[in-house]
Protein backbone atom coordinates (compact mmCIF):
# COMPACT_ATOMS: atom_id res chain seq x y z
CA UNK A 1 0.00 0.00 0.00
CA UNK A 2 1.44 3.38 -1.00
CA UNK A 3 2.08 5.85 1.59
CA UNK A 4 0.72 9.07 1.15
CA UNK A 5 2.61 12.47 0.79
CA UNK A 6 0.86 14.56 3.15
CA UNK A 7 0.26 12.36 6.31
CA UNK A 8 3.65 11.26 6.80
CA UNK A 9 3.50 13.22 10.21
CA UNK A 10 0.48 11.72 11.26
CA UNK A 11 0.95 8.28 10.43
CA UNK A 12 4.39 8.13 12.01
CA UNK A 13 2.39 10.04 15.21
CA UNK A 14 -0.41 6.90 15.36
CA UNK A 15 2.16 4.21 15.26
CA UNK A 16 4.09 6.01 17.85
CA UNK A 17 0.91 5.62 20.13
CA UNK A 18 -0.09 2.10 19.41
CA UNK A 19 3.63 0.94 19.54
CA UNK A 20 3.59 2.81 23.13
CA UNK A 21 0.08 0.76 23.66
CA UNK A 22 1.38 -2.52 22.59
CA UNK A 23 4.97 -2.60 24.73
CA UNK A 24 2.66 -1.24 27.64
CA UNK A 25 0.23 -4.07 27.73
CA UNK A 26 3.08 -6.66 26.89
CA UNK A 27 4.68 -5.27 29.75
CA UNK A 28 2.04 -5.68 32.03
CA UNK A 29 0.51 -8.56 31.10
CA UNK A 30 3.81 -10.78 30.55
CA UNK A 31 6.38 -8.86 32.51
CA UNK A 32 9.46 -6.77 31.37
CA UNK A 33 11.97 -8.77 30.45
CA UNK A 34 9.96 -10.82 27.94
CA UNK A 35 10.52 -10.00 24.04
CA UNK A 36 8.59 -8.43 22.16
CA UNK A 37 5.58 -9.68 20.23
CA UNK A 38 5.00 -9.62 16.41
CA UNK A 39 2.90 -7.18 16.69
CA UNK A 40 4.54 -5.27 18.59
CA UNK A 41 8.04 -6.13 16.28
CA UNK A 42 5.79 -5.11 13.18
CA UNK A 43 5.01 -2.10 14.71
CA UNK A 44 8.50 -1.05 15.17
CA UNK A 45 9.57 -1.86 11.22
CA UNK A 46 6.38 0.22 10.03
CA UNK A 47 7.81 3.09 12.14
CA UNK A 48 11.34 2.79 10.89
CA UNK A 49 9.69 2.71 7.85
CA UNK A 50 7.74 5.59 7.82
CA UNK A 51 10.53 7.84 9.75
CA UNK A 52 12.78 6.58 6.59
CA UNK A 53 10.32 7.55 4.20
CA UNK A 54 10.44 11.08 5.80
CA UNK A 55 14.06 11.49 6.05
CA UNK A 56 13.97 10.95 2.01
CA UNK A 57 11.24 13.92 1.13
CA UNK A 58 12.97 16.05 3.31
CA UNK A 59 15.82 15.22 1.42
CA UNK A 60 14.83 15.70 -1.93
CA UNK A 61 14.98 19.25 -3.54
CA UNK A 62 11.33 20.52 -3.80
CA UNK A 63 10.40 20.97 -7.43
CA UNK A 64 8.36 23.95 -8.95
CA UNK A 65 4.76 23.10 -9.62
CA UNK A 66 3.98 23.12 -13.22
CA UNK A 67 2.08 26.38 -13.84
CA UNK A 68 -1.62 26.08 -15.97
CA UNK A 69 -1.52 26.50 -19.95
CA UNK A 70 -3.03 30.33 -19.14
CA UNK A 71 -0.31 31.54 -17.48
CA UNK A 72 2.73 30.32 -19.76
CA UNK A 73 3.88 33.45 -22.00
CA UNK A 74 4.41 32.27 -25.99
CA UNK A 75 8.48 31.66 -26.73
CA UNK A 76 10.46 35.07 -28.57
CA UNK A 77 12.14 34.54 -31.33
CA UNK A 78 16.01 34.66 -30.46
CA UNK A 79 16.84 38.13 -31.82
CA UNK A 80 20.19 38.11 -34.53
CA UNK A 81 23.63 39.24 -33.22
CA UNK A 82 23.71 43.32 -33.19
CA UNK A 83 25.92 45.24 -35.91
CA UNK A 84 29.37 46.62 -35.01
CA UNK A 85 29.05 50.45 -34.21
CA UNK A 86 31.45 53.14 -36.05
CA UNK A 87 34.21 53.83 -34.33
CA UNK A 88 33.85 57.69 -32.83
CA UNK A 89 36.89 60.57 -34.07
CA UNK A 90 39.15 61.36 -31.39
CA UNK A 91 38.17 64.81 -30.28
CA UNK A 92 40.49 68.12 -29.98
CA UNK A 93 42.07 68.69 -27.18
CA UNK A 94 40.28 71.84 -25.45
CA UNK A 95 42.40 75.19 -25.64
CA UNK A 96 44.44 75.77 -22.30
CA UNK A 97 42.94 78.19 -19.44
CA UNK A 98 45.14 81.40 -20.45
CA UNK A 99 43.79 81.23 -24.09
CA UNK A 100 40.28 82.00 -22.63
CA UNK A 101 41.39 85.30 -21.41
CA UNK A 102 37.88 86.58 -20.92
CA UNK A 103 37.52 85.68 -17.28
CA UNK A 104 40.02 87.01 -14.40
CA UNK A 105 41.31 84.95 -11.79
CA UNK A 106 40.72 85.39 -8.28
CA UNK A 107 44.35 86.98 -8.04
CA UNK A 108 44.03 89.71 -10.78
CA UNK A 109 40.50 90.54 -8.93
CA UNK A 110 41.91 91.12 -5.81
CA UNK A 111 45.03 93.36 -6.90
CA UNK A 112 42.92 95.07 -9.59
CA UNK A 113 40.54 95.75 -5.96
CA UNK A 114 43.46 96.98 -3.81
CA UNK A 115 44.59 99.19 -6.23
CA UNK A 116 41.70 100.84 -6.62
CA UNK A 117 41.21 101.25 -2.78
CA UNK A 118 45.24 103.07 -2.97
CA UNK A 119 43.68 105.00 -5.46
CA UNK A 120 40.38 106.19 -3.76
CA UNK A 121 42.53 106.93 -0.92
CA UNK A 122 44.97 109.17 -2.48
CA UNK A 123 41.89 110.97 -4.61
CA UNK A 124 40.46 112.31 -1.80
CA UNK A 125 43.46 113.13 0.04
CA UNK A 126 43.81 117.26 0.24
CA UNK A 127 47.40 117.77 -1.49
CA UNK A 128 49.50 120.79 1.05
CA UNK A 129 49.61 123.15 -1.76
CA UNK A 130 45.74 123.56 -2.77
Amino acid sequence: MPIRTASLTNQIHKNGAKLHLAMLTRVRSRGEGQPASEHEQALTEERHALKKAKAERLAQPRAPSPQPAWMLKAAAAPKGPKAPKAAKEAKEPKAAKAAKGNKPTRAEKLTKKAENLDAAKKATKKSAKT
